[in-house]
Parts: C-alpha cells; sequence; structure tokens
C-alpha cells in the first residue's frame, strides 16, 4: 500500500487520537469562535462549514512522510510516538522553507539485530560489487533521463558500461560533469551546487523528499541506515539512504525540468513547486520489470541489500528509468 506525505505549512495543532491524526487549525478555530460570537441565536452554513474545516483526521496507520514546515506548528509527544510505532519520517523544515531534519524509529524490523549483524559483516569486496553496480544504474538512469528530453546522452552510455568494482576510475563524478552541463543547459549558468542558485533549491527539496523515502524504507528493511556502503562521514546518519538513492536521482531531475519548464525559476519556492516534489513517492518506476510506486521500489531496492548481506543474491534491485 503507498503511503501519503502530509505536509504542514501553516499554524496547527497535532496530536493523536484512536489512531488518527488529529489536524486542528487555530486559524480556522478563531474565525469558528467570532462566528458564533456575531450569530449567537442563528448559526448559518458558513459557521457550520468553518467546524467541519477547523478538525481533520488522518488514520495514522495510512502516513508514510510527514513533512513539518513553520514555527507555529504544536506536536504532542503522543502523535511522535504513534508516527514512530507505524515507521513514519518526520522532516523538519528550517527558516528557509528547505528539509533541515529528520526522524525515524530506532526499531523498524523483528529480526533487527539479525540483519545488522549482516551488515556489519559485509565484506569490502561485496560493498564495492554493490557500489559498482550502484553508480552504473544511476549513470544509465541519468542518459535515459536526458533521452527523455530529446538530449544527447550518448557520451554516458560507455560510461555505464565499464563501470569497475568500486568505482575505482569515478565515472561517477565524470558522469556528472557532463550530465548536468547538459539537462539544464536551458538554464542560463547553471552549476549543481547544494548552496547554489535555482533551480539548486529545487533538486535539494526534491532529494530530501527522496532521501527520506529511502531512509524509512532501510529502517524498515531492518538495516542502519547511518552504515553505507560507499558514503562515509562521521556526521551523517543517512549514508546507506544516500548510496542507495542515487539510481532514483534522475526521476527528481525529471520532475524539477519539467517544473522550470511549465513554472519557471523564482528565488523562493512556491506553493505548487512544493505540491509536484512532495508527489514523488507516489510516481510511477519501473523496477524489475514492472511498475510500481516510487516508495514501494525503495523498499524493494532496501529487501534486496538484505539478501545481498545475506549472501542470497548478488545484486541490488534498482529501477530503471
Amino acid at each position: 500500500m503507498i503511503k501519503r506525505t502530509l505536509y504542514f505549512g501553516n499554524p496547527s495543532y497535532l496530536s493523536i487520537k484512536n489512531a488518527q491524526l488529529n489536524i486542528r487549525l487555530p486559524e480556522v478555530e478563531k474565525n469558528v469562535s467570532l462566528s458564533e460570537s456575531s450569530r449567537a441565536e442563528s448559526r448559518d452554513e458558513n459557521t457550520l462549514n468553518f467546524k467541519r474545516e477547523a478538525l481533520t483526521t488522518i488514520p495514522v496507520e495510512d502516513i508514510g512522510i510527514v513533512v513539518i514546515d513553520h514555527p507555529q506548528i504544536t506536536l504532542t509527544s503522543g502523535l511522535l510516538q504513534a508516527l514512530q510505532e507505524n515507521n513514519v519520517a518526520v522532516i523538519i523544515c528550517d527558516y528557509r522553507h528547505m528539509p533541515q531534519s529528520m526522524l525515524l524509529p530506532l526499531e523498524g524490523n523483528s529480526i533487527q539485530q539479525e540483519r545488522y549483524e549482516a551488515q556489519l559483516s559485509a565484506s569490502e569486496p561485496l560493498k564495492k560489487q554493490l557500489w559498482q553496480q550502484t553508480v552504473s544504474q544511476k549513470i544509465k538512469n541519468q542518459a535515459a533521463a536526458l533521452e527523455s528530453k530529446s538530449l544527447v546522452a550518448d557520451y554516458l552510455i560507455p560510461l555505464h558500461r565499464n563501470v569497475k568494482s568500486g568505482d575505482a576510475d569515478n565515472c561517477e563524478a565524470t558522469a556528472a560533469v557532463y550530465y548536468w552541463q547538459t539537462i539544464f543547459r536551458h538554464v542560463n549558468g547553471f552549476v549543481r551546487h547544494r548552496e547554489g542558485p535555482p533551480p539548486n533549491n529545487y533538486l535539494n527539496y526534491g532529494y530530501a523528499i527522496l532521501r527520506a523515502t529511502m531512509a524509512r524504507s532501510i529502517v524498515a528493511a531492518g538495516l542502519l541506515p547511518t552504515l553505507g556502503i560507499f558514503h562515509k562521514n562521521r556526521y551523517n546518519a543517512y549514508c546507506l539512504a544516500d548510496d542507495l538513492m542515487e539510481p532514483y536521482r534522475p526521476y527528481v531531475d525529471q520532475i524539477v525540468h519539467q517544473m522550470v519548464e511549465e513554472m519557471g525559476i523564482t528565488d523562493e519556492m512556491t506553493k505548487d513547486h512544493k505540491a509536484a516534489l512532495l508527489k514523488i513517492p507516489a510516481i510511477d518506476v519501473t523496477i524489475d520489470g514492472e511498475k510500481s510506486p516510487l516508495m514501494i521500489a525503495t523498499q524493494r531496492t532496501a529487501v534486496s541489500v538484505v539478501k545481498c548481506f545475506n549472501g542470497e543474491q548478488r545484486k541490488i534491485l534498482y529501477p530503471e528509468l
């Protein structure tokens, strides 16, 4: 079942009752109070509508990701506990309205300890082979993303076919130079950089949603998101998510490319920009010859990594763009 991605960008009170996320909007409740005081004798349809809008409920079991993007949002500890029990990724945005931090459960699988051991004992040759597959599929998907926009991708084809164990020749970086010069060639002076000018902010936001989706799947599979197969950073709690999301990035790039074409570029992301990027977990991808929502595909990818660590198979299951 595809889980819902919820975005909160206005003052809200979020709590839990009967396994339901309760959403109260203080501005709407204020309007209800004003309406009731001014119409003490007769309540018209508008007042009833305000009451209906003041409280919304959503089953917690239907939620996959929650994005908190306003300083005046209150969450109860009971709600946070319920969200974590249901393996919901909670993303907190900063003052720039960009994703800043993420909350995930410590326990996500009934045989987690067993899977931790397999992950921790994975050999370096195995991890290098898995990274080789990851980079190869990423470059292949980048080529497909360019071709989908009628852009020349010939340079990337031999690269993805010749990635060595551990990407010893750094094909990923070589491909990135060509790829970023090509896919946004219609954006004057574009250089891909996390702190760079738009549409870098669109890409950052989309990647944050993708990262949360992948991290959630990794935890559900009983793996440590901190321990990567390639990425190593003492300050990064999601190295494995950063590894496994690489072949998925071109899907985000496609969406951002389309956004730029249809909505143009602005310094601040609009509501429409965010709405388009929040749909990332639900977009269709092709994995193992079948169409599937991206959120389900990330779960299959994470489970395939478990099988690789356990010696049951030698290849990670990734989507093909």
